[in-house]
C-alpha cells in the first residue's frame, strides 16, 4: 500500500467539511464498498463512548478511509476476523505500554509503522490543548486511539 501523507488526509477532511451532503455521501458510499468499517463504528464496544465521541469517531474513520482510497484506489472489503484480530493486537500493544502520558503511551505504535501520517492524524485528533474545547473525555482518548489505529491497519493490511 501507498503511504497516505498529510496532505491527502487534508483533503479528505477538506471534502467532507464541505457540505453536509458531502458527509452523508460518504457515510452512503463507506456502507457500500466497507459495511464491516462502517458497522464497526457502531458496534457494542462504542456504546461506553458519549454521542460526540461517537460521531467523532466516526468522522475521523471516514477521512481516514477517503484518504486511503484516494491514495490507493478502493481496499477490499475488510474481514470482520481479520478486524478483531487488529484490535485485539492494539490493545495488547496499549495495555503494555509503560508511557505516563497519553501521547508517549502511543510511542509503541509509532515504532516501524508505514503509515505513519494517518496513525499522526489520529493521535493529534485525540490530543487536546488547554485551549480546545473537550470532544473527547481523557478516559476516551485511548481507546478511540486503539479503534482508529485499528481501522488504520484494517485499510492497509486487508488482506
Amino acid at each position: 500500500m501507498k503511504f497516505v501523507d498529510e496532505q491527502q488526509i487534508d483533503k479528505a477532511a477538506e471534502a467532507l467539511e464541505a457540505s453536509p451532503e458531502a458527509y452523508e455521501s460518504a457515510v452512503k458510499a463507506m456502507r457500500k464498498e466497507q459495511p464491516i468499517l462502517l458497522a464497526y463504528n457502531f458496534s457494542e464496544s462504542f456504546k461506553a463512548f458519549t454521542e460526540e465521541e461517537q460521531q467523532y469517531f466516526l468522522y475521523l474513520s471516514l477521512v481516514i478511509w477517503k484518504a486511503v482510497n484516494a491514495t490507493n484506489g478502493p481496499v477490499p472489503q475488510v474481514d470482520l476476523t481479520r478486524l478483531s484480530e487488529m484490535e485485539e493486537h492494539n490493545w495488547s500493544i496499549i495495555q503494555s505500554s509503560k508511557g505516563k502520558t497519553f501521547r508517549s503511551r502511543l510511542d509503541p505504535f509509532f515504532e516501524g509503522y508505514d503509515q505513519e501520517d494517518l496513525l499522526a492524524f489520529a493521535e493529534d485528533a485525540l490530543t487536546q490543548d488547554e485551549d480546545d474545547e473537550e470532544v473527547v473525555s481523557r478516559e476516551g482518548q485511548e481507546a478511540l486511539f486503539v479503534s482508529l489505529k485499528t481501522v488504520i491497519d484494517a485499510l492497509s493490511q486487508p488482506s
